[in-house]
Parts: C-alpha cells; sequence; structure tokens
C-alpha cells in the first residue's frame, strides 16, 4: 500500500513536471506568434500608411500637372485659331493694299492724261491766241469758235484734274490707313506667335512633369488595387490583434486626453509596447527581469504623469514613469565582460542589449532592464550571481531567477 502511494506520488510530481514544461512551451509558442502577429502589423500599417502618402501626394501631382496642361492646351487652341483668323485677315489686308495700290495707280494714269490734256489745251487756246485758225481736225474755224471749244477743254479738264487729285488724296489716305492696319496685324500675328511658342515650350514641361511622375496608363488602378489589399491585411490583422487584447486585457492601455490641443507625443506608452525582443527565445527571461514594471506608463514629465492621472480617465491603476525625474543605473561594461569571460559571451548578456527601444526611452530602458543579467542556462546563471567579482541578479532562458542575496525562484511568467 505503501509503495502504491510512493508510486502515485511520483506519478502526480512526474505529471506536475511535465505540466510546468507544457506550460512553458504554450507560453513561449504564444509569444512568439504574438510578438510575430505584432510584429506583422505594424510593418504592414506602415506599409500601408506609405503607400497612401506615396499614392495621395502622386495623385495630387498627376491632376496638378493634368489640369494644368488641360489649361494650357485650350490656351494653344485658343491661340492658335486666333493665329488663324489673324493670318485670313492679313490676307484680306493685303488683297485690300493690292486693290487700292492699283486703284491708284491707275488714278495716277488717269491724272497724268488729264494733265497731258490739259497742257495740250493750253498749247492749242495759245496758238489760236496768236491767230491760228485751224481746229483740231485741221477744218477752218472762226476765232470766236475755236476759244469757245479751247475753254470747254480746258475746264473739262481742269474739273477731270480736280477730281482726280481728289480720288487720289483720298486713295493715299486709305493705303496709309490699310498700311497702318497691315502693321498692326503683323504686330498681333507676332505677339501671337511668340505666345503660342511659350504655351508649346510650357506643355512640353508638363509633358516632362508627368514622365519624372513616372505615370503610366494602369498604374493608378495597379496603387489601387494593392492599397486595398493592404487594407484588406491590416483589417485582419487589426481583428487578430484585438481579440489578442482581449485576451492579454493587461496590454491594453486607453485613456482620455486631459486638455485641448493634448500632444499624445508626451504620453510614450506601455514599456510592453515600446520594446521589440531580439530573440524570441529571450522572451521569457525578458518578462521575468521586468516583472509588473511591464505594463508601467512612460512618459515625458511628472507635469504629463500628474494630469494623466487626475484627467486622464484611466480604467486601472497604472505606475508612471517619467523620463525627466527617472533615477537609472546600469551595469558597468567591466562586470558584463567578467560574466562573459567567466561562462562564455554568448552564454550571458545584459538585459537591456536584448531589447530594441527609441533612444529617447534610454532611462526608462535602464531603470527597468539595466541591472540584470540573462544567462542561458541554472548552472551558468549561479555562476555569474554568486562570483565575487559580479554578484549580480541573473535570469535564465527558462524564468528561473538568481539573486545575489542568496534567493532562487523559478517557474514560468504568465501574464
Amino acid at each position: 500500500m505503501q509503495e502504491s502511494i510512493l508510486k502515485l506520488q511520483e506519478t502526480i510530481a512526474e505529471n506536475e513536471r511535465r505540466i510546468k514544461e507544457l506550460s512553458k512551451e504554450i507560453g513561449e509558442l504564444e509569444k512568439k506568434r504574438d510578438q510575430e502577429i505584432g510584429g506583422a502589423l505594424r510593418s504592414l500599417e506602415e506599409s500601408l500608411a506609405e503607400a497612401q502618402r506615396t499614392d495621395t501626394k502622386a495623385q495630387s501631382a498627376l491632376d496638378l500637372v493634368k489640369q494644368n496642361l488641360k489649361g494650357e492646351e485650350k490656351k494653344r487652341k485658343d491661340l492658335v485659331k486666333n493665329m488663324d483668323d489673324d493670318a485670313k485677315a492679313v490676307i484680306n489686308k493685303e488683297k485690300e493694299v493690292k486693290k487700292i495700290t492699283d486703284n491708284f495707280s491707275s488714278l495716277q494714269e488717269t491724272s497724268q492724261k488729264d494733265g497731258e490734256a490739259f497742257t495740250a489745251a493750253q498749247q492749242h487756246f495759245n496758238a489760236v491766241s496768236a491767230g491760228l485758225s485751224s481746229n483740231e481736225d485741221g477744218e477752218e474755224a472762226t476765232l470766236a469758235g475755236q476759244m469757245m471749244a479751247c475753254k470747254n477743254d480746258i475746264s473739262k479738264a481742269e474739273t477731270e484734274a480736280k477730281q482726280a487729285q481728289m480720288k487720289l488724296k483720298h486713295a493715299q489716305q486709305e493705303l496709309k490707313t490699310k498700311q497702318a492696319e497691315v502693321k498692326k496685324m503683323d504686330s498681333g500675328y507676332k505677339k501671337d506667335n511668340e505666345a503660342f511658342e511659350a504655351v508649346k515650350k510650357n506643355k512640353e514641361k508638363l509633358e516632362e512633369e508627368i514622365k519624372k511622375l513616372n505615370y503610366e496608363d494602369g498604374k493608378e488602378e495597379q496603387l489601387l488595387e494593392k492599397r486595398r489589399d493592404l487594407s484588406r491585411n491590416v483589417g485582419r490583422l487589426r481583428e487578430a490583434y484585438e481579440s489578442l487584447m482581449s485576451r492579454y486585457s493587461s496590454l491594453r492601455f486607453d485613456y482620455r486626453d486631459p486638455e485641448k490641443n493634448w500632444d499624445k507625443n508626451r504620453v510614450k506608452g506601455l514599456i510592453a509596447s515600446l520594446i521589440t525582443v531580439k530573440d524570441p527565445s529571450s522572451a521569457t527571461a525578458l518578462e521575468v527581469v521586468a516583472g509588473g514594471r511591464l505594463y508601467n506608463v512612460v512618459v515625458d514629465t511628472e507635469v504629463t504623469g500628474k494630469k494623466l492621472l487626475e484627467k486622464g480617465e484611466l480604467k486601472r491603476r497604472l505606475t508612471i514613469i517619467p523620463l525627466n525625474k527617472i533615477s537609472a543605473r546600469r551595469l558597468g561594461n567591466d562586470t558584463v565582460n567578467v560574466a562573459k569571460n567567466l561562462v562564455g559571451a554568448d552564454n550571458v548578456h545584459l538585459a537591456l542589449t536584448l531589447v530594441g527601444y527609441d533612444s529617447e526611452l534610454q532611462k526608462a530602458m535602464e531603470y527597468i532592464f539595466g541591472t540584470t543579467l540573462v544567462c542561458d542556462t541554472m548552472d551558468n546563471a549561479k555562476k555569474v550571481t554568486f562570483d565575487k567579482r559580479i554578484m549580480t541578479k541573473s535570469v535564465t532562458l527558462g524564468g528561473d531567477t538568481f539573486d545575489p542575496q542568496g534567493t532562487l525562484s523559478g517557474g514560468i511568467f504568465f501574464f
């Protein structure tokens, strides 16, 4: 009977040990999964944000260039039409000038003929006055008759000369007017041509800008489809994230802005959300190192912390770490090197070096991870912790803690 009890006790102990091992494995797998999902979510959100910014910027630039190009194209068409109209007007004016010039030449010839006729009549009159009695046909005529005919010819010639002179003067004035109009049309044509060349150059410049944007047909649709895919992925990961947050409520940190125009950069967030674990195998050890401080909230100053506590409507009690007041300490490099020489450089690390974080959080991270060593095995942890040159707290990858004060604690850390 006693023997059966002992066997049962051994079986129970073995089962308990096995349960601890399985719990440890489950915890490590869950943490690894959570880290991978969180990292993928952040990466996809960043990719989506970057794609959205690039798409918005490219779309705005493309719309602006298209709008400018459309305006310049309209200007170009208007200028081409104006140039065509001007060219037709110039041709019509040139025809009018030619017509006036021809008319002017004809009038000049008429004026010349009238002048010659007047001269001939004057000579004839002089001849008659001298006593000649023959008319233009050589026939005999009385002096009075020839005088009358001569006066009529002179009067007629003078009238025709005056009319020709008036027509000539009018033609000269009209010629000057048409020449001025042609000159003005030439000037307008030149100006329109210069404007056309400017629009043409501007159009070429806009086309070059479109090329620089790497715009091509269908690319916009491809970017939109990529954006939709990223949005769907982010949505799925967000659902997974919310599911994990509901399971591990201690990782959720929400607050209300304590005042108007609140700068959210003043509140950095939970320590757990501000670090990245460089090697998943060290996750358990780092959780043990941080302990409850893993859920402390980092803020920039104690003033921010006070406002957060008083008006932030926090849903649970939280410890706040103000960066400007935190007193941090970091294990010296000499001590770390002694530990590495004692058990091997790859078998012991300062906990602080196993996490990634923003440089502005340095003091907070030193406060939490700066004075504890992480060792691969219990034997190495024991050597490091109780060596008189080191005498520093250490944690194994399995979560066992060694303290130079002589205490040992073990087991998996669940949050």
